[in-house]
């Protein structure tokens, strides 16, 4: 059996700080379903235009670069980036130019779904990043902003 949900709009923002987003799924709680939830929210961030992607990018943290707050995506944050916070620091160096690197070619932090990640995975995947085109990195910066906004709307309707 399904049951509504319906996360209130600070556990919403903290999912994903794009107002395009949050204007679409805030009329549309309370959610008949989790699936729903998840569903629309997937569709939303596959269509963000670049506007509203770069706002919900500037939220994030870089990849191996610790949030000290304590507001809800503070502490995701950190939850989700355990594995590149917990490294050598020839890796974590090696992340930090990356992520000068990436910076300097698409003017935006480098995102992806950390949780579940090794930091040589992250830093791999960095790497093969830096060779897309503007385009094909938008895209990909989509899918992973989907994934992250997924875990984070699922720990939200665990609550």
């Amino acid at each position: 059996m399904t049951h509504a949900v319906s996360p209130s709009d600070d556990q919403l923002r903290a999912c994903c700080a794009a107002d395009a987003w949050l204007n679409r799924m805030t009329p549309a709680r309370p959610f008949p379903s989790a699936r729903y939830a998840l569903d629309l929210s997937d569709e939303i961030v596959l269509g963000l235009d670049d506007t509203a992607l770069d706002q919900a990018l500037a939220a994030h943290a870089r990849i191996g670069e610790r949030r000290l707050g304590s507001t809800t995506e503070d502490r995701w944050s950190r939850s989700e980036q355990a594995g590149a916070l917990a490294v050598n620091t020839d890796v974590q160096e090696r992340l930090a130019e990356g992520n000068r690197r990436y910076e300097e070619r698409f003017g935006h932090v480098f995102l992806i779904r950390a949780a579940g990640r090794s930091a040589e995975e992250m830093l791999a995947a960095l790497d093969e990043r830096l060779g897309h085109d503007d385009a094909t990195e938008r895209d990909v910066v989509r899918r992973e902003l989907a994934e992250i906004v997924r875990l984070r709307l699922l720990k939200v309707m665990a609550s």
